[in-house]
């Protein structure tokens, strides 16, 4: 009895925050960073939020500071684009795909 009544409270729930968690990536953007010595440098695609998806100056401040927590320097925005391109950039990005 009391698990039926949880379960009719928390399974709506549950699914409120699925949805939301795949709202928040209105647009994603592909990058390039590098770090340290020797110098590395990847191609990355990611997930912005909607604040993020006017262009590709918005996209770097959101950009920046998730690759730095990884000891990472954003270079340069490529481009930032819908759900439509991320197929045609999974490739090229490998493990850096939607990693950050």
């Amino acid at each position: 009895m009391i698990l039926t009544r949880t379960l009719r409270f928390v399974v709506p729930f549950l699914a409120a925050l699925t949805v939301a968690g795949a709202a928040q990536a209105q647009c994603y953007a592909d990058y390039k960073a590098k770090r340290g010595q020797p110098m590395q440098l990847h191609y990355g695609v990611i997930a912005l939020p909607q604040s993020a998806c006017g262009s590709t100056g918005a996209a770097a401040t959101q950009i920046a500071p998730r690759l730095a927590a990884d000891g990472w320097e954003l270079l340069s925005v490529v481009s930032v684009f819908g759900q439509e391109g991320l197929a045609s950039r999974q490739g090229n990005a490998g493990a850096f795909f939607l990693r950050y």
